[in-house]
């Protein structure tokens, strides 16, 4: 969601800038902005917008182009205002330009006071404030950094800033709170980035700004300043990240390579968690004994959240372990009790998720012991955790989760398991023949992308409907939930999902013959229930798409439409394989309609406000 670049470099910017932003595009925007100090132009500060993708700006900066080596770039994801080319950032006033992500809450009173003192607003955003306060306190006679200090204390809400001043092509002014941001080193030059992905190509040495920083960035120095004003000293850390994770490698999007890495990522997942004989579980050195654990809460958003669904059911079951899961943009605002004994769980692809991130800071000092299952090592919630479970799934751009979602619910299968051990709840001989499923698991998701060609022509058929709704039972309800979601997020077909038995309670007034039905369900101890509400769907005249195994297929398949036919697996990892055929139904109808799988309408890849 939004994204910010920052240069002090050797070279001219506005390249730099942009390609630096085309690394951001997967967090979603509808416009892109540059600024930069105009060395050819007395070091005048001047900039481009463009409304739409990343090429309407690089077409305009062709027929306009940009001269100088210090600039500020942004990709915005509208909030405030329409998107449109007045509202894009970056925002300017007389001598001062700013980027922005997240949500100036008090940006209606700073409107009020600029306004009066001479400076009224020009756009619908709450991030012109910032410029404009930054301009009231320039002229006062404020330097530059002091007035982005005054500017910066008179914020509330979240943010990621960048300023840049006119006449100073030496001077980034940098601050976050509740929003990430970084900072590269290079030599002689130096970067800012809301994502490290951003900044790989030019340095792979990076400083994390930490909650209230702010910071004096010059290309040889840098000065941070912590929340109350002194000087902090934050770690250079040294990153890797693989640039050709940025390119699509010979697939026509992103979500199908992510979608086909999947069994690479998996097994790189276990080999982290498992020991060597596939006998026990491998946990970081600060891990944790749950015995010691009287309950678990549970805290995610969006396809998080159904992971998190999933593991409910594996700690209860296997583990004897009580499980509450609340969304996070709930979770805190009904002030919930956290009992002695009460171990919180945080689940987040980014690690940066905002409503996530403020939940677990609502758990600090109530909680036992705080965890977190993350795709980012570095992020806000990892570090701010007792102990963070990296997912090792490696850098996803799709806006959709897949490869981040199953490798997320195969470390929270781990992490059961390891409940059940401490426990007691296992023993030795069934905790290594369910480590072996798990290990064999990256070899059953690769025989499941078989169903691809099947997918796609199932999925001809799906997109000419304009209602969909998906079943399941026990752990595969949450599959059927993230079904659901992923096949509204990039095919904009209206999907809901339903626990089967829930069916008959109200939502059954929806099935007709224009309702296609995709029913979830392997053959366990459940099948035969779901089998019922089948029945009772084609009755009615629904059409059914049955996803099951072969032993599903030949005792249910008479009267569906369809059947899409998964490996044998284990009931416990099942979850984790229906995955795949959730992941490619909602590709190929999307496909099937045309929409951008990528980068779908309205969304962003990483949430950083509330």
């Amino acid at each position: 969601m939004c994204g910010i670049v920052g240069v002090l470099g050797h070279h001219e910017a506005a390249p730099i800038l942009v390609e630096a932003l085309k690394r951001l595009e997967y967090r979603g925007y509808d416009s892109a902005g540059i600024a930069t100090i105009n060395n050819n132009n007395n070091n005048k500060l001047e900039r481009r917008r463009a409304i739409g993708k990343l090429a309407n700006l690089s077409d305009l900066l062709v027929h306009e182009p940009l001269a100088g080596k210090a600039g500020i770039g942004h990709t915005r994801w509208a909030t405030h205002g329409a998107p449109n080319v007045n509202n894009a950032h970056p925002h300017r006033a007389t001598s001062v330009a700013v980027v922005h992500n997240g949500i100036i809450e008090n940006f209606r009173e700073l409107r009020v006071f600029l306004t009066e003192n001479g400076l009224p607003y020009q756009t619908d955003t709450d991030t012109e404030t910032v410029a404009l306060l930054a301009q009231y306190y320039l002229d006062q006679g404020l330097a530059p950094r002091d007035a982005a200090a005054q500017t910066i204390a008179r914020l509330e809400g979240a943010y990621a800033l960048c300023f840049l001043f006119d006449g100073e092509d030496d001077l980034l002014i940098a601050a976050r709170k509740g929003s990430p941001l970084a900072i590269g080193h290079g030599k002689g030059e130096m970067f800012v980035g809301s994502d490290a992905i951003a900044l790989s190509p030019m340095t792979d040495q990076i400083t994390y700004l930490e909650e209230g920083d702010w910071a004096v960035i010059n290309r040889n120095s840098l000065e941070i300043r912590d929340i109350n004003g002194d000087l902090a000293n934050r770690a250079v850390t040294t990153i890797t990240i693989d640039n050709n994770s940025a390119d699509k490698g010979g697939f026509k999007h992103f979500m199908s390579k992510e979608i086909a890495e999947q069994p690479t990522v998996l097994q790189g997942a276990l080999s982290q968690y498992i020991n060597a004989s596939g006998t026990d579980v491998v946990l970081p050195d600060d891990g944790i004994d749950f015995a010691q654990v009287e309950r678990l809460t549970m805290v995610a958003c969006g396809t998080a959240f159904y992971a998190c669904h999933v593991a409910k059911h594996w700690f209860e079951q296997i583990a004897g372990l009580p499980v509450e899961i609340d969304v996070a943009s709930e979770f805190r605002y009904r002030e919930p009790p956290v009992t002695k004994g009460t171990v919180a769980l945080f689940v987040s692809q980014s690690g940066e998720t905002a409503d996530t991130l403020a939940a677990l800071r609502y758990m600090e000092g109530k909680a036992a012991k705080i965890l977190s299952v993350v795709n980012v090592t570095t992020s806000s919630i990892a570090r701010e955790s007792d102990l963070a479970l990296p997912i090792y799934a490696g850098v996803e751009i799709g806006v959709a989760s897949t490869k981040a979602f199953t490798c997320q619910l195969t470390t929270l299968a781990i992490l059961a398991l390891k409940a059940a051990k401490d426990r007691g709840m296992i023993d030795a001989d069934t905790l290594t023949q369910k480590l072996a499923a798990l290990r064999a698991l990256p070899g059953v998701v690769n025989h499941a992308l078989a169903i691809e060609d099947k997918v796609s022509k199932v999925a001809r058929q799906l997109s000419k409907a304009r209602d969909i709704l998906f079943l399941g039972r026990g752990a595969m309800f949450p599959l059927a939930l993230e079904g659901a979601l992923k096949l509204k997020e990039i095919s904009y077909i209206h999907a809901e999902a339903y626990a089967s038995g829930e069916l008959k309670h109200g939502p059954i007034a929806l099935v007709d013959e224009h309702v296609p039905i995709i029913v979830m369900a392997p053959h366990d101890k459940l099948f035969e229930k779901t089998v019922s509400n089948m029945q009772e769907v084609m009755a009615r005249g629904g059409k059914v798409l049955l996803i099951t195994n072969q032993r599903g297929s030949n005792e249910a398949s008479m009267g569906v439409w369809d059947t899409i036919i998964m490996p044998e697996i284990d009931d416990f990892l099942a979850p984790i394989l229906y995955a795949i055929p959730a992941q490619l139904l909602a590709y190929h109808t999307a496909i099937a309609k045309g929409t951008d799988v990528d980068q779908p309408r309205n969304l962003a890849k990483s949430v950083t406000v509330e």
